[in-house]
């Protein structure tokens, strides 16, 4: 008989999305040539989108969600990895039109997969996990856009959430002075606690401006919310400064005007994670390695089982989740 795993199964069923644990079949697994046994997976908010069926960003039902996984190798066909390796894998589409991370087992393409750093554990690994690298690679194109620690304010909006602590803890390891934006006053502490040395309400963000541009005061920025508060902070950018867009917490419309581009030559630069080239992964994990400080990352991770996944889901999308949550594959 084929062996047995279990796993978070999405099925769609009168254009609705049902998610369920099930047992499901090794022969099951969609096609690859590397069988992982995954020992952690995280929670991201287009995780939390694919379980309830948002975004359309799953393709084929039925579906086992999970953009990130980290475990041992169970086995390959491909010599670049071998039965036992610990690897990791963030992006390319898997947990939305691959197979993902929450299941015990996943079979994936071996392009897909990077040795684990020996300087982290896969539950750290998935502390990290897809939020880490889409933090890094801001705070890695802040700085080859010429932000330094001593220039001033860099801002993190949405600075409670998964990609937001870690960008506050990345930038303030380094010597940067760190905004943080948002609107949960009883996190204030949480985030001074992480290097933010000044808390901004998402209020003084989130409205629309009456002006195209406004005090500069931000040399640079890790925005995770978009809308209207990614409108506000390019308007509030200083000159020749940049910005990374990073998420969408707040929206996918972006109305503003051309005048911080043309007045200030503000930048405004795009972080994708998901198909990350594989070069400048390697380079984003072994930054991560040995800038993000592992016990301050360890105090921010939440480590829940696999059955939690469906209530979890529900509080990421709507904003109750601080820091990083793994998920625990053997719980």
């Amino acid at each position: 008989m084929a062996k047995t795993f279990k796993a978070l199964l999405l099925e769609e069923q009168d254009k609705k999305i049902n998610a369920s644990f099930r047992e499901l079949r090794e022969d099951q697994l969609p096609e690859g040539d590397v069988t992982v046994a995954v020992e952690y997976s995280s929670l991201n908010y287009k995780d939390g989108m694919a379980i309830k069926g948002l975004g359309k960003l799953v393709r084929k039902y039925p579906h086992v969600p999970g953009i990130d996984l980290a475990g041992t190798v169970a086995a390959s066909s491909n010599p670049a990895h071998k039965p036992g390796d610990k690897v990791v894998l963030t992006g390319w589409r898997v947990g939305e039109w691959h197979w993902g991370g929450y299941a015990q087992l996943a079979r994936v393409k071996a392009e897909w997969l990077l040795p684990l750093p020996a300087e982290l554990s896969p539950q750290q690994a998935m502390a990290i996990g897809t939020a880490g690298i889409a933090a890094m690679q801001a705070v890695m194109a802040l700085e080859e856009h010429g932000l330094k620690p001593d220039q001033g304010e860099v801002l993190v909006t949405g600075a409670t959430g998964g990609v937001g602590s870690l960008a506050v803890l990345l930038l303030a390891n380094l010597g940067y002075k760190v905004a943080a934006s948002t609107g949960r006053k009883e996190l204030h502490d949480y985030l001074n606690q992480l290097g933010a040395q000044v808390i901004i309400h998402r209020a003084e963000l989130s409205a629309p401006s009456e002006r195209p541009l406004e005090p500069e005061r931000w040399v640079g920025c890790v925005d995770s919310v978009g809308g209207t508060t990614l409108a506000r902070v390019l308007a509030q950018t200083k000159y020749r400064c940049s910005v990374t867009s990073v998420g969408l917490a707040g929206g996918n419309k972006l109305e503003t005007t051309v005048l911080p581009f043309l007045l200030r030559g503000v930048n405004l630069l795009g972080i994708d994670s998901a198909m990350c080239p594989i070069e400048r992964r390697k380079q984003v994990w072994a930054r991560l390695a040995k800038d993000l400080p592992r016990a301050k990352l360890d105090a921010i991770t939440t480590v829940a089982p696999l059955g939690d996944l469906i209530k979890l889901a529900d509080e990421i999308l709507q904003g109750h989740i601080r820091g990083r949550t793994v998920i625990d594959m053997n719980a």
